[in-house]
C-alpha cells in the first residue's frame, strides 16, 4: 500500500513537471450507444498524442498507474459487468519498474455496459484515473466525465485533462456520425499538417541561422583568421589522414561550442512563463537595445571592442602543445576572438529563438556554427582552395558597416517590445518605418561611396556586387514608403509594429468589399470593453480584452466566442492578422457571427487587486493582464503557444478543435464556419 501511494505521489510530481512544458498527452471522447430499449453501452475513446502511451487496466500492481474508471452511484442506472478494453494493448518489459506492463499507443477504447432504470434523460458521471508517458516524461490525470443518456439522441462529451467543462454535441444514433464527430475532437485531427507546419518553421529557422553563420565568416574578426587557421593544419605533422582528423575535430569543436550556448538557453527557458518574460521585460529589452547600439557604433569605427585576452592566450598555449586536443583549443580561440563581430548575430538568433520553441536555440546555434565551421574545415582538408579566396582588404570593413546599419534597424525591435508591453506610445508604426527608411537610404548612399567611415579605404570605383546591394537597399526603401501611409507590408509584418499602432492611415475605408476592408458595423459589442483605451483590434473589428466580460456579452447575444491568445511581441500573431484576418470574408464572419476576445499573454498592465488570481497551475498570484491570461491559457487549454484560437459556445463549451498558426485563409474560414454551424 505504501509503495502504491509513493508511486501515485511520484506520478503527480512528474505530471506537474510535464504540465510546466504545456504537454497535452490525451483527450477523451465519450459516447453513449444504445444497445436496446433497456441497455446502453458507454464508449470511452482516448485519443493519445503522438509518441505517448496510456497504460492499460490489466497488469500486475507495483508498476505505473493503471487506467481506472469510477462511476458515481445513481438510481437511474446500474453497471453491467466491468469496464472492458476494446482494442489490444502492447505488452512490454518496463526496466524502471522491473516488470511487464501493458499500454496503448495512438488510441485506446474502453466500454462499460449499463442497464437504464428510468424513462427520463440522465447523466452518467464519474472520473477516469490514468497515466500517460513519453520517454522520460509522465503525466498523471484524473478528469471527470459526464455523458448524457437520452432516448434516440446521443450526446458526446469531450473532457479536457485539466478542465471539467462539458462539451456536448448533438448526433444521431449512428456509428458513422459518431466517428465523424469524434474525429473533429481528437488530438490526431490533422496531425500531419501540424507537424508539417512545425517542421517547416524549424527548417526555416535553421536555414536563417545557417545564412547568418556564413555572414559571420565575412566579418573582419573572422575572415583574416582563415589563412592562419589553415596554416596550422598544413604544418606537416603526421600523415594526411592525421591532418584530416584534426580538421574534423576542429570543425566539430566549433559546432559543439556554439550549440552548447543554445543548449544552455534551452535549459534555462523551459519554464512556461520564461519566453513571455524575456520578450516583454523592460530590463532585458533595454539591455539588448544598448548592446546593439554599442556594437553598431563599434562596427562604424567609433571604437574597437576588445575582449579579455587572458582566455584567448590560455587557449593559444594549449594549441602550441599540438596533438588532437590542440584542434579543440584552436576552435575555442577562434570562437572567443570572433565574438566581437559575431556577438550581435548570435544575440539576434538567441532572442528570436527564446521567444519560440525551446528547441530553437539549439537548432539556431547548430545552424550558425555549421555554416561558420564548414569553410574552415573544408579549407583545412583541401588547403589548395585557399588560393581562390579573395584577399583581406577594405571590402571587409564595408561588410562590418553594412552589419552596423542592419543592427541599428533591428535594435528598434527591443524598444518596440517595451513600448507595446507597457503602452508608452513612444514608437508608432509610421515613426518606426520612417527610421528604417532613413537607415536604409544611408546604407544605400554608403554603398555608392557617398558616405565614408573612419576605417574605410579609398574607393576609386564601385564594383558590381556593391552596386547590386545598393539597389536592393533603395528598393527596400521604396517598398517601405507606402507603409508610412498605412499599407500592410505583409512581407515584413512580423518585424514591424502592427497596424493598430499606425497614427496616419490612408487605407482605412468603410467598404466591406475592399481588400483592405475595415468592419463598419458593430454587431458583437454589448458594452465598452475593458482596456480598449490602449488595446485595439485590427481592421476596425470590435471585441473584448477581458474573458469574463466577453463571455457575458456572448451569453446576452447568444453568439459563439472566438478566443484569441496573442502577444504584443508575437511575430506569428502579426502575420496571422496581416495575411489572414485581412481577408474580407474573415472580417465579415468575425464582425457578424462572433464575439471576439483577444487575450494578451505578455501585457504588463497591472490589474486592480480585486482582479488578481491565484494560479491553480503554479500557485502564484497573477497581478497583470498578461500573467492572468497566460495562466488561463495554460490551466484551461494546457498550452502556452501563440497565436492560439479557440471557439467556445456562450456556455464556455469547446465547439471545435482549437487552431494555431496557419496562413491558409481557407483553413481559417473553415475553422470559423465550424463554430457558426
Amino acid at each position: 500500500m505504501k509503495r502504491k501511494i509513493l508511486l501515485i505521489v511520484f506520478a503527480i510530481y512528474i505530471s506537474f513537471n510535464a504540465f510546466s512544458q504545456t504537454i497535452e498527452s490525451a483527450k477523451w471522447v465519450n459516447v453513449a450507444e444504445k444497445i436496446d430499449e433497456a441497455n446502453v453501452e458507454l464508449i470511452f475513446n482516448a485519443q493519445i498524442a503522438m509518441h505517448w502511451h496510456l497504460y492499460s487496466q490489466n497488469f500486475e500492481e507495483g508498476g505505473p498507474v493503471r487506467t481506472k474508471f469510477y462511476f458515481d452511484e445513481s438510481d437511474n442506472y446500474k453497471l453491467i459487468g466491468t469496464t472492458q478494453e476494446e482494442n489490444e494493448p502492447e505488452e512490454v518489459f518496463d526496466e524502471t519498474f522491473n516488470m511487464k506492463v501493458k499500454y496503448f499507443s495512438n488510441k485506446a477504447v474502453f466500454s462499460q455496459k449499463i442497464e437504464v432504470l428510468t424513462n427520463k434523460d440522465f447523466f452518467v458521471t464519474g472520473n477516469i484515473e490514468y497515466q500517460t508517458c513519453m520517454d522520460d516524461k509522465c503525466v498523471y490525470a484524473n478528469p471527470d466525465f459526464k455523458i448524457l443518456v437520452k432516448g434516440s439522441t446521443i450526446k458526446i462529451t469531450a473532457d479536457n485533462e485539466k478542465d471539467n467543462k462539458i462539451v456536448i454535441a448533438e448526433a444521431s444514433d449512428n456509428k458513422k456520425e459518431i466517428k465523424k464527430i469524434e474525429s473533429t475532437l481528437s488530438l490526431d485531427d490533422k496531425p500531419d499538417k501540424k507537424d508539417e507546419n512545425k517542421e517547416k518553421s524549424m527548417l526555416g529557422f535553421f536555414f536563417l541561422a545557417f545564412a547568418l553563420g556564413l555572414v559571420g565568416i565575412l566579418t573582419p574578426c573572422v575572415f583574416p583568421m582563415i589563412p592562419m587557421t589553415v596554416s596550422f593544419f598544413m604544418q606537416g605533422q603526421g600523415t594526411k589522414v592525421n591532418s584530416i582528423i584534426k580538421a574534423l575535430i576542429f570543425g566539430l569543436s566549433i559546432v559543439v561550442l556554439y550549440t552548447s550556448v543554445g543548449l544552455i538557453v534551452s535549459l534555462t527557458s523551459a519554464g512556461a512563463d520564461f519566453t513571455t518574460d524575456l520578450s516583454s521585460s523592460w530590463i532585458l529589452n533595454l539591455i539588448f537595445f544598448i548592446l546593439f547600439i554599442v556594437f553598431a557604433a563599434s562596427f562604424f569605427g567609433m571604437f574597437e571592442i576588445v575582449l579579455p585576452t587572458g582566455l584567448a592566450n590560455k587557449a593559444d598555449k594549449q594549441v602550441d602543445k599540438g596533438g588532437f586536443l590542440a584542434s579543440f583549443f584552436m576552435a575555442f580561440t577562434l570562437v572567443v576572438v570572433s565574438f566581437s563581430c559575431t556577438g550581435p548575430i548570435i544575440g539576434t538568433l538567441l532572442v528570436k529563438a527564446a521567444s519560440g520553441d525551446v528547441l530553437q536555440p539549439v537548432i539556431g546555434m547548430f545552424g550558425f556554427s555549421l555554416a561558420f565551421a564548414l569553410p574552415f574545415t573544408i579549407l583545412a582538408i583541401f588547403p589548395s582552395l585557399l588560393k581562390k579566396l579573395p584577399k583581406s582588404g577594405g571590402w571587409m570593413n564595408s561588410v562590418k558597416v553594412v552589419l552596423g546599419f542592419i543592427i541599428l534597424a533591428f535594435s528598434l525591435k527591443f524598444i518596440l517590445n517595451i513600448d507595446t508591453a507597457y503602452h508608452l506610445n513612444i514608437l508608432s508604426r509610421d515613426i518606426y518605418l520612417s527610421i528604417w527608411i532613413v537607415l536604409f537610404v544611408l546604407l544605400g548612399m554608403y554603398l555608392l561611396g557617398k558616405i565614408k567611415f573612419a576605417n574605410d579605404s579609398d574607393m576609386p570605383f564601385i564594383k558590381v556586387p556593391r552596386l547590386l546591394i545598393a539597389i536592393a537597399s533603395f528598393s527596400f526603401v521604396v517598398y517601405l514608403i507606402p507603409g508610412i501611409f498605412g499599407a500592410d507590408l505583409n512581407a515584413i509584418s512580423a518585424l514591424i509594429p502592427p497596424k493598430t499602432m499606425q497614427n496616419f492611415d490612408l487605407t482605412s475605408v468603410n467598404n466591406l468589399g475592399s481588400s483592405n476592408t475595415y468592419a463598419n458595423e458593430t454587431k458583437n459589442i454589448c458594452e465598452k470593453p475593458k482596456y480598449s483605451d490602449f488595446l485595439h483590434f485590427p481592421y476596425g473589428l470590435k471585441g473584448y480584452f477581458d474573458y469574463e466580460q466577453g463571455i457575458a456579452c456572448a451569453k446576452k447575444l447568444n453568439k459563439p466566442v472566438l478566443v484569441e491568445f496573442k502577444g504584443h511581441q508575437c511575430s506569428n500573431c502579426k502575420k496571422m492578422e496581416n495575411d489572414v484576418w485581412s481577408d474580407p470574408q474573415v472580417i465579415r464572419l468575425l464582425n457578424e457571427e462572433y464575439v471576439i476576445i483577444a487575450l494578451y499573454v505578455d501585457d504588463r498592465t497591472k490589474l486592480p487587486e480585486s482582479d488578481w488570481i491565484t494560479s491553480e497551475y503554479d500557485g502564484k498570484v497573477k497581478k497583470t493582464i498578461g500573467k492572468k491570461n497566460a495562466d488561463f491559457q495554460i490551466s484551461r487549454f494546457n498550452i502556452n503557444s501563440q497565436p492560439y484560437y479557440v471557439i467556445l459556445s456562450p456556455d464556455e463549451e469547446l465547439i471545435s478543435e482549437p487552431m494555431g498558426f496557419d496562413l491558409d485563409v481557407k483553413n481559417f474560414i473553415d475553422f470559423l464556419d465550424k463554430g457558426t454551424k
